[in-house]
Protein backbone atom coordinates (compact mmCIF):
# COMPACT_ATOMS: atom_id res chain seq x y z
CA UNK A 1 0.00 0.00 0.00
CA UNK A 2 2.90 2.37 0.72
CA UNK A 3 4.26 1.78 -2.78
CA UNK A 4 0.90 2.79 -4.30
CA UNK A 5 0.80 5.92 -2.12
CA UNK A 6 4.33 6.88 -3.22
CA UNK A 7 3.41 6.42 -6.89
CA UNK A 8 0.29 8.55 -6.43
CA UNK A 9 2.22 11.26 -4.55
CA UNK A 10 4.95 11.55 -7.19
CA UNK A 11 2.39 11.62 -10.00
CA UNK A 12 0.30 14.24 -8.18
CA UNK A 13 3.33 16.44 -7.57
CA UNK A 14 4.05 16.47 -11.31
CA UNK A 15 0.48 17.50 -12.14
CA UNK A 16 0.55 20.24 -9.50
CA UNK A 17 3.91 21.49 -10.77
CA UNK A 18 2.61 21.71 -14.34
CA UNK A 19 -0.39 23.79 -13.27
CA UNK A 20 1.80 26.13 -11.19
CA UNK A 21 4.32 26.56 -14.01
CA UNK A 22 1.51 27.24 -16.50
CA UNK A 23 0.12 30.03 -14.28
CA UNK A 24 3.41 31.88 -14.63
CA UNK A 25 4.22 30.93 -18.21
CA UNK A 26 1.56 29.26 -20.37
CA UNK A 27 4.10 28.29 -23.03
CA UNK A 28 6.57 26.74 -20.62
CA UNK A 29 3.72 25.04 -18.77
CA UNK A 30 2.57 23.57 -22.08
CA UNK A 31 6.10 22.37 -22.79
CA UNK A 32 6.31 20.62 -19.43
CA UNK A 33 2.79 19.20 -19.83
CA UNK A 34 3.66 17.87 -23.28
CA UNK A 35 6.60 15.90 -21.95
CA UNK A 36 5.68 12.25 -21.72
CA UNK A 37 6.16 12.29 -17.94
CA UNK A 38 3.08 10.20 -17.22
CA UNK A 39 4.13 7.67 -19.85
CA UNK A 40 7.69 7.52 -18.53
CA UNK A 41 6.53 7.16 -14.93
CA UNK A 42 4.01 4.53 -15.96
CA UNK A 43 6.71 2.58 -17.76
CA UNK A 44 9.02 2.88 -14.75
CA UNK A 45 6.31 1.60 -12.39
CA UNK A 46 5.36 -1.18 -14.83
CA UNK A 47 8.97 -2.23 -15.27
CA UNK A 48 9.55 -2.26 -11.51
CA UNK A 49 6.45 -4.40 -11.06
CA UNK A 50 6.95 -6.87 -13.94
CA UNK A 51 10.48 -6.74 -15.50
CA UNK A 52 8.77 -7.99 -18.66
CA UNK A 53 10.53 -6.65 -21.79
CA UNK A 54 7.87 -8.02 -24.16
CA UNK A 55 5.04 -6.46 -22.14
CA UNK A 56 6.96 -3.19 -21.84
CA UNK A 57 7.58 -3.04 -25.57
CA UNK A 58 3.89 -3.69 -26.26
CA UNK A 59 2.92 -1.00 -23.76
CA UNK A 60 5.28 1.59 -25.29
CA UNK A 61 4.13 0.78 -28.82
CA UNK A 62 0.43 1.01 -27.89
CA UNK A 63 1.09 4.28 -26.05
CA UNK A 64 2.48 5.78 -29.25
CA UNK A 65 -0.63 4.84 -31.21
CA UNK A 66 -2.98 6.11 -28.49
CA UNK A 67 -1.21 9.48 -28.28
CA UNK A 68 -2.15 10.24 -31.89
CA UNK A 69 -5.95 10.32 -31.36
CA UNK A 70 -5.51 12.60 -28.35
CA UNK A 71 -3.73 15.35 -30.30
CA UNK A 72 -6.76 16.90 -32.09
CA UNK A 73 -8.21 17.81 -28.68
CA UNK A 74 -5.40 20.35 -28.30
CA UNK A 75 -6.50 22.04 -31.52
CA UNK A 76 -10.24 21.86 -30.90
CA UNK A 77 -10.21 23.42 -27.42
CA UNK A 78 -8.39 26.65 -28.36
CA UNK A 79 -10.46 26.94 -31.53
CA UNK A 80 -13.70 26.70 -29.55
CA UNK A 81 -12.45 29.09 -26.86
CA UNK A 82 -11.48 31.57 -29.57
CA UNK A 83 -15.05 31.43 -30.88
CA UNK A 84 -16.53 32.26 -27.49
CA UNK A 85 -17.42 28.75 -26.31
CA UNK A 86 -17.12 28.43 -22.54
CA UNK A 87 -14.12 26.60 -21.12
CA UNK A 88 -16.13 23.69 -19.74
CA UNK A 89 -18.04 23.18 -22.98
CA UNK A 90 -14.79 23.31 -24.98
CA UNK A 91 -13.14 20.87 -22.60
CA UNK A 92 -16.06 18.46 -22.79
CA UNK A 93 -16.10 18.70 -26.59
CA UNK A 94 -12.36 18.02 -26.67
CA UNK A 95 -12.74 15.02 -24.38
CA UNK A 96 -15.65 13.64 -26.41
CA UNK A 97 -13.64 14.02 -29.61
CA UNK A 98 -10.73 12.19 -27.98
CA UNK A 99 -12.96 9.34 -26.79
CA UNK A 100 -14.45 9.02 -30.28
CA UNK A 101 -10.98 8.96 -31.84
CA UNK A 102 -9.79 6.39 -29.27
CA UNK A 103 -12.74 4.17 -30.18
CA UNK A 104 -11.90 4.63 -33.86
CA UNK A 105 -8.27 3.67 -33.13
CA UNK A 106 -9.38 0.57 -31.20
CA UNK A 107 -11.62 -0.42 -34.11
CA UNK A 108 -9.30 0.52 -36.99
CA UNK A 109 -5.90 -0.28 -35.49
CA UNK A 110 -6.16 -4.08 -35.64
CA UNK A 111 -7.46 -3.87 -39.21
CA UNK A 112 -4.11 -2.27 -40.13
CA UNK A 113 -2.07 -4.78 -38.16
CA UNK A 114 -1.65 -2.69 -35.01
CA UNK A 115 -1.65 -4.69 -31.79
CA UNK A 116 -3.15 -2.36 -29.21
Amino acid sequence: MLYLAIKALISGIIIAAVSEIAKRSPGFGALVASLPLVSVLGMMWLWRDTHDPVGMAAHARATFWFVLPSLPMFLLIPTLLGRGVTFWAALIAGCLLTVALYLLMIWAGPRFGLRL
